[in-house]
């Protein structure tokens, strides 16, 4: 299956949570992260939630983390 990687949208913010280690808390953005409507998980599809936790996973799997030090 292929996901959205747009900015902002749910792919994306899966894989920017788990890069910044922030945990698993999907949400999206309508537009540009940060600078348009939070869309949280209350309100997200089941196929929106399907791409953030993947977007998470893959990130995940690949090891890719913030080096905060």
């Amino acid at each position: 299956m292929t996901y959205d990687d747009r900015h902002g949208g749910p792919y994306d913010r899966g894989g920017a949570d788990s890069y910044y280690q922030r945990g698993y808390h999907p949400h999206y953005y309508t537009g540009a992260s940060m600078q348009s409507e939070c869309i949280p998980m209350e309100m997200m599809t089941p196929a929106e939630i399907t791409a953030y936790t993947k977007g998470f996973n893959d990130n995940e799997e690949a090891g890719d983390f913030k080096d905060w030090g």
